[in-house]
């Protein structure tokens, strides 16, 4: 059972799964720093306030009770965050792909037999016939 576990720990597509998975984690908190940073300023303008600050309050807070609202901005914040995700991901894809099918659309050519694969092919034909 231990080997069969090393053997599949060990197979190359686990490994560019995790790969992958750690280059996604490092990708999604620059994209985060992008988002939080650069384009969420510019977003908050519309309004005059940063849009993670943007809510719909259903209950003010009175006393010891605690405000209660719904937090929009910070759900757009993070839909625009995916969108930009994705968008980068199917064109890291798409680049993908485009070179998998370059090269399945360059087949190798065969080369001609040589004389000595002719004359080996002719004498095994002659050796048939008897």
């Amino acid at each position: 059972m231990l080997k069969e576990f090393k053997e599949f720990a060990l197979k190359g597509n686990l490994v560019d799964i995790a790969v992958g998975f750690v280059m996604g984690a490092a990708f999604a908190k620059v994209t985060g720093a992008f988002i939080d940073g650069l384009v969420m300023p510019f977003v908050g303008l519309i309004q005059g306030k940063d849009l993670s600050q943007w809510k719909w309050i259903l209950k003010q807070a009175e006393g010891d009770n605690m405000e209660v609202a719904i937090h929009y901005g910070t759900f757009i914040s993070v839909a625009i965050e995916f969108t930009i995700i994705a968008f980068v991901m199917f064109i890291v894809i798409k680049g993908m792909n485009s070179l998998k099918k370059n090269e399945a659309a360059a087949p190798a050519e065969i080369p001609a037999p040589t004389k000595e694969e002719t004359l080996l092919t002719e004498i095994r034909d002659l050796l048939k016939k008897q």
